[in-house]
């Protein structure tokens, strides 16, 4: 917070909703300017759950409400648990409600079922894995496409890509400042993580120059045909999150 960052991004399943609320009480920043996200865990998609589990977050995290709160995993009682979020919406306990991990498939499998349209959704997206056929989904439907691992979680082949360091050269910018300001100017919400301060510095760096027409059509030909590093679709995959450990372990 002290580089300037107001969005942070935390889930149930990464055990840290206590550390991040105390970390916003501590900051000393009006509430007003933090965008909190939070996220909940497939293992509580039923709807009774579902609503403890919204008052968890909230619990763990000190706070009245929070900005966006999320489906982390698109399986199992979807529709219970956007359910839950819609209601906790009406109660002004979340701000906006959105999805995440849904692909095409996986999109019209539940959202058509829910009475309102997600705010966002939350999946892999950098310039090797652009969505382009999610993207029309969402944008027919104005819905924002949140990005995780914007950077590729640091594809040494990404970093690599000529066309990205004479663009990092013609700008005075990293490879890192280049991609993300590519997806800013797509539209999309990223928000790269990083342990390192000079690399969090940089990384907001990036509204001081903008991309031409044909730069960004050209990094749009990075795109590598909807292969990404993880497949929501894949057989077992669901069975594989659900069991990946327990949310509720030390309650």
């Amino acid at each position: 917070m002290r580089l300037g960052y107001r969005h942070i991004d935390t889930a149930t399943a990464y055990f840290n909703e206590q550390e991040v609320g105390r970390a916003i009480k501590d900051s000393g920043i009006d509430r007003q300017q933090i965008w909190v996200t939070s996220k909940m865990w497939l293992q509580d998609y039923a709807y009774e759950d579902a609503k403890k589990a919204i008052d968890t977050s909230l619990n763990k995290l000190g706070l009245d409400y929070m900005d966006l709160y999320l489906l982390h995993q698109p399986y199992g009682e979807v529709d219970e648990a956007w359910k839950a979020l819609e209601e906790a919406k009406a109660a002004g306990k979340i701000r906006s409600i959105g999805v995440s991990n849904m692909t095409p498939k996986i999109w019209n499998q539940w959202v058509p079922k829910f009475a309102s349209m997600p705010s966002v959704n939350q999946v892999e997206y950098n310039p090797y894995f652009q969505q382009k056929e999610l993207r029309q989904i969402l944008m027919a439907a104005h819905v924002t496409l949140e990005a995780w691992a914007p950077l590729g979680q640091g594809n040494k082949s990404l970093f690599e890509e000529t066309l990205l360091k004479n663009l990092a050269t013609k700008y005075q910018k990293d490879i890192g400042q280049i991609i993300l300001r590519f997806e800013h100017q797509e539209g999309v919400i990223v928000f790269p993580k990083s342990v390192h301060e000079s690399r969090i510095q940089s990384n907001k760096d990036i509204f001081d120059f903008e991309l031409t027409s044909d730069e960004m059509d050209a990094i749009r030909n990075l795109d590598q045909n909807g292969k990404g590093m993880h497949d929501p679709d894949a057989a077992g995959v669901a069975e594989m999150l659900l069991n990946a450990f327990d949310v509720h372990a030390n309650d």
